[in-house]
């Protein structure tokens, strides 16, 4: 059994794709990433953070565990943007106010 379950990561934020963001685990070089992948992200994406993900963690879009095991499994996880109707209803989520009528 693993004692540190974490896994260090890199996140890298897209220079084509507004809202595209990729985890690539510290260890993986970019370069050798899919080439579709190279291709939506650019071949110099921005570094947007360096993080260490444990099962604990709470990420903003992104399912931690699916995180971790696409990093674990690929070396990367590849995080689109969130669809139109996800952005149109993103406050009333984080209020928990989806769904109730408008008072």
């Amino acid at each position: 059994m693993n004692e540190n379950p974490s896994i260090d990561c890199i996140v890298y934020r897209s220079r084509i794709k507004d809202g595209m963001y990729l985890y690539l685990a510290a260890n993986h070089p970019y370069a050798e990433l899919p080439e579709n992948v190279l291709q939506g992200m650019g071949r110099d994406p921005e570094e947007a953070m360096r993080l260490s993900i444990s099962p604990e963690r709470k990420l903003a879009r992104a399912d931690v565990l699916q995180v971790m095991e696409n990093l674990r499994e690929r070396g990367f996880h590849l995080q689109m943007p969130p669809r139109a109707e996800y952005l149109a209803n993103w406050d009333n989520d984080k209020l928990g106010l989806r769904g109730r009528a408008q008072e």
